[in-house]
């Protein structure tokens, strides 16, 4: 029977707060290594043979997630949830679609925002767990805890499946919720307690089965939003009427807690669940004063830190100790590492207050390219527009904002005029410009094979994002 890897790649990372938006989430940064954690993911078994990779995203992120397995060159199916539903409604769409493609096959879940540095360990535990999930069997993997955390949820283990004791795999005795601190130290000190890695093996059949058992309304939502899929050439997505009846609910709760067929699989690995500043502090390699430093800095009497920025301005810090100073183009947080979690209450803020940080950043991706806001007041906003070799813009129109747009790199096809079938064609190279009248019916693509950089300057009375009206778009679009 073959084995398929399914990535789980819906959250929002809300604790990575300023670099995790819910436009850009976590797992499209390079957090662990020098690739994006999407991307770390999907390759991490590459010593095993693999049948297939999926990738299992929201609807909102599907041209993001399309990128970085291009520029990877990894191939994944991609399937796109139309609304979060968690681990258990995830873990089911995979095994529905490698039974509707493959017939059946053997499911590796993992979620796309775990670094594991002993891969090898990792490797011998699926090998060793494969016919053990071929025989009907869903297998969790559990990570040999090495500190007290009371971040993560537990799992004891039972006896061992193999009389000779010569593998890694253990009956579950049962799961336990995030401990406190004295509760964290009696499980470390006992040694039977494993930290739950959220990581799981099954036969795609075994899982449909044990749905049907003990979460019957689960299936049923899943097998109708998936019945109704249409197949694009890119993505599978996912009936969002019906998927939105779907219980949520996470595989754990849903399924391991009540099988009969759970067994674990102890992993001894240098692992994390980069979910936190904090975790990602203590996951990355330190200098010599226990500093994670991605930016230009000059660090005096600091300690125990992290800091990262995304632009190239120079960060000074003098006399601090456990923080975390994280900047990017439009934000700035500054907080102390034991209160990492909290975080997650400031993006709450941000939400309620409705500010944009929350889903935005200053450079904003979109299937074509990106943009960044450069500047802006009350009736101009100016925008450096990048867009990528072949691709184009909608055809649109705004009713109350004018652009203006010179070319600064790379070529410029624009067509534009008031009659949506008689539109005239420019082509626009470095220095040359061309204006865009309120109301008037336009397009701008890159007929080149380098990337078309333009400035543009919008001016009027409103300029917000949703003052777009799109008479075609090539990505099926019908929102800005």
């Amino acid at each position: 029977m073959k084995l398929f890897h399914a990535v789980m790649a819906g959250g929002v990372g809300s604790r990575l707060w300023p670099l995790s938006r819910k436009a850009y989430p976590k797992q499209f940064f390079n957090l662990a290594s020098d690739q994006s954690m999407i991307v770390d993911t999907l390759t991490r078994l590459s010593g095993i043979d693999i049948a297939g990779n999926l990738l299992l995203c929201s609807q909102d992120h599907k041209f993001l997630a399309a990128d970085a397995i291009t520029d990877s060159g990894v191939e994944a199916d991609i399937i796109l949830e139309p609304m979060g539903k968690n681990t258990a409604p995830a873990a089911l769409l995979a095994a529905l679609h490698i039974i509707a493609h493959h017939d059946d096959g053997i499911i590796l879940l993992s979620p796309s925002d775990h670094a594991i540095a002993n891969i090898e360990d990792l490797l011998d535990s699926i090998n060793q767990s494969f016919s053990y999930a071929e025989s009907g069997h869903i297998i969790t993997f559990g990570i040999t805890p090495t500190v007290p955390e009371t971040g993560y949820g537990y799992i004891q283990m039972g006896a061992h499946i193999n009389a000779q004791n010569q593998n890694k795999l253990r009956a579950i005795a049962q799961f336990v919720e995030k401990p406190d601190l004295e509760t964290a130290n009696k499980y470390l000190e006992q040694g039977d307690y494993l930290w739950n890695s959220g990581i799981f093996m099954f036969k795609a059949s075994t899982l449909v089965a044990e749905m049907e058992k003990y979460q019957p309304a689960i299936l049923k939502a899943c097998q109708a939003a998936y019945t109704a899929d249409e197949t694009h050439p890119d993505f599978y997505t996912i009936d969002e009427a019906a998927f939105a009846k779907c219980p949520d609910d996470s595989l754990d709760y849903a399924i391991m807690e009540h099988t009969d067929k759970g067994l674990v699989a102890k992993l001894d690995v240098n692992w994390n669940d980069l979910g936190s500043w904090n975790a990602i502090w203590d996951y990355r390699e330190k200098d010599k004063d226990g500093n994670v430093i991605d930016a230009d800095t000059i660090t005096i009497k600091t300690t125990n830190s992290i800091i990262r920025s995304e632009n190239k301005k120079l960060i000074a810090t003098i006399g601090l100790d456990n923080v975390a100073i994280i900047e990017t183009d439009d934000a700035l947080l500054v907080a102390n590492l034991d209160c990492s979690q909290e975080v997650k209450d400031l993006v709450s803020t941000l939400k309620q207050e409705k500010r944009p940080e929350y889903i935005y950043h200053r450079e904003v991706h979109r299937p074509w390219g990106q943009f960044d806001s450069v500047d802006s007041s009350n009736r101009y906003q100016v925008k450096r527009i990048t867009v990528k070799p072949g691709q184009k813009l909608s055809v649109q129109m705004h009713y109350h904002r004018a652009e203006h747009w010179v070319v600064v790199g790379g070529t410029a096809l624009v067509k534009k005029g008031f009659d949506k079938d008689k539109l005239t064609e420019h082509l626009l190279r470095e220095n040359e410009s061309i204006y865009i009248e309120i109301g008037e019916i336009h397009s701008l693509e890159n007929p080149g094979k380098v990337p078309l950089e333009i400035i543009e300057v919008q001016s009027g009375a409103y300029l917000g994002e949703d003052d777009i009206v799109r008479f075609s778009d090539i990505y099926g679009r019908d929102d800005h």
